[in-house]
C-alpha cells in the first residue's frame, strides 16, 4: 500500500473516533525514520486508547500491520508505528507539554549553521 492511501486510513481512523486537532506532519526533510508523523489529541486516557486501537485496527486491515504500539497502558500518549507515519495520539496536556508540531517544524538547517 502507498504512503499517502495509508496516511488517509489513518487520518480516517482518527476521524472516526473523533480525534481532536489532528495535524500532519511531513519530515522526510528533517529525518530517514519516518516521512510522516500524524499528531491527534484524544480527551481522555479511554479515547486516547481507542482512537490508537482504531489506527491500527485500519492499519492491519489495510494490510499494513504497525511495526509496534506503545503507551497503551496509561493512555496519556500512544504511539502507532507504520514504519513510514508514526502516529502519535495524546491528552491535551501531554500534547501541550511536549508540542512536537513545534519541535518538528524546527528548521534544522539554521540550528545547524548557528553551531
Amino acid at each position: 500500500m502507498a504512503t499517502d492511501e495509508l496516511k488517509k486510513r489513518v487520518i480516517d481512523a482518527l476521524e472516526d473516533l473523533k480525534a481532536e486537532h489532528i495535524v500532519e506532519l511531513d519530515v522526510r526533510d528533517k529525518t530517514d525514520v519516518t516521512d510522516y508523523l500524524i499528531v491527534a489529541s484524544g480527551t481522555s486516557s479511554r479515547h486516547v486508547r481507542a482512537i490508537a486501537e482504531n489506527v491500527v485496527q485500519e492499519a492491519k486491515q489495510a494490510g499494513h500491520a504497525p511495526l509496534g504500539v506503545e503507551g497503551e497502558n496509561d493512555g496519556e500518549w500512544v504511539l502507532v508505528d507504520l514504519a513510514d507515519i508514526v502516529v502519535h495520539v495524546m491528552q491535551p496536556k501531554v500534547r501541550k507539554f511536549y508540542d512536537l508540531e513545534s519541535l518538528w517544524q524546527v528548521d534544522l538547517s539554521r540550528q545547524q549553521e548557528s553551531i
